[in-house]
């Protein structure tokens, strides 16, 4: 672990100053996220203009479980997004040869190589509106102390998910449509279980969990302490951490270098 933490500080010291050393991308990589912060929360506002209750959520859950979506989004976007990217071109040009021959974990070296500095910046934005939203809601503090567990807990299967998903890149000429798949499942895990029909919310929360990252452990805040979707939810980081480690080792084995 030390090691790790070691290269990992590298791999961010790094990430930063190449993306310093180009100030007007930095810049809107700032203002992007800030009105895809603003996009989300308005429409949801404009929505509520109209209705009082989606599903059995009023406007202020919601607008907590759009903030605790965010969040996710926005440690995603700091700390693995663009990985996912440079994965596709190193396997394309054959970078991923001497990612291989580092002493590190291949896993590690390539969705914890690319950190974006520009996302830190917002985190207040999208911290602040969670903390908000959830006043509103007037959370006891054992709740308050449940939510930066879930958001680990999302986090880690969220990520899990993409990267066995991106392992399958090992098997493709070219990994963009992956990355596309990927940012695709990103949008149904946006909206809460309630407003897909039961068979899809079943393939969403038990096959491809997507519905398991933001919409169960909300559910579990907002309207009862339902225990086994937490259980669900660490039973399915386990099952997709043996998954990526079998996926990963075979597409290894696949891999031919593009300069082979």
């Amino acid at each position: 672990m030390k090691q790790l933490l070691s290269i990992y500080k590298k791999f961010v010291t790094t990430s930063v100053a190449v993306e310093t050393s180009f100030r007007t991308s930095f810049i809107l990589l700032i203002l992007m996220d800030i009105c895809f912060f603003s996009s989300v929360i308005l429409s949801v506002d404009i929505i509520f203009d109209h209705v009082d209750y989606i599903g059995p959520w009023s406007k202020d859950q919601m607008l907590f479980f759009m903030s605790y979506m965010l969040m996710i989004d926005n440690l995603h976007m700091m700390i693995f997004s663009q990985s996912f990217w440079e994965f596709s071109f190193n396997l394309r040009m054959g970078q991923m040869d001497y990612i291989i021959l580092k002493p590190a974990s291949t896993i590690f070296s390539v969705f914890f190589r690319h950190f974006r500095l520009s996302s830190c910046f917002n985190t207040p934005l999208f911290l602040g509106a969670l903390l908000y939203f959830g006043s509103k809601l007037q959370f006891s503090f054992l709740t308050w102390c449940l939510i930066p567990i879930f958001l680990i807990l999302s986090m880690t299967l969220l990520v899990l998910i993409e990267f066995c998903l991106s392992a399958l890149m090992f098997w493709m000429i070219e990994g963009n449509g992956i990355n596309f798949l990927r940012m695709q499942l990103q949008q149904l895990g946006r909206w809460p279980h309630f407003i897909y029909q039961s068979l899809a919310r079943k393939v969403f929360i038990f096959f491809i969990p997507v519905l398991a990252v933001g919409s169960s452990p909300v559910h579990i805040i907002l309207d009862q302490p339902i225990w086994w979707l937490t259980c669900w939810m660490i039973l399915a980081i386990i099952i997709f951490y043996f998954f990526l480690r079998f996926i990963w080792n075979l597409g290894l084995k696949q891999y031919e270098s593009a300069s082979s």
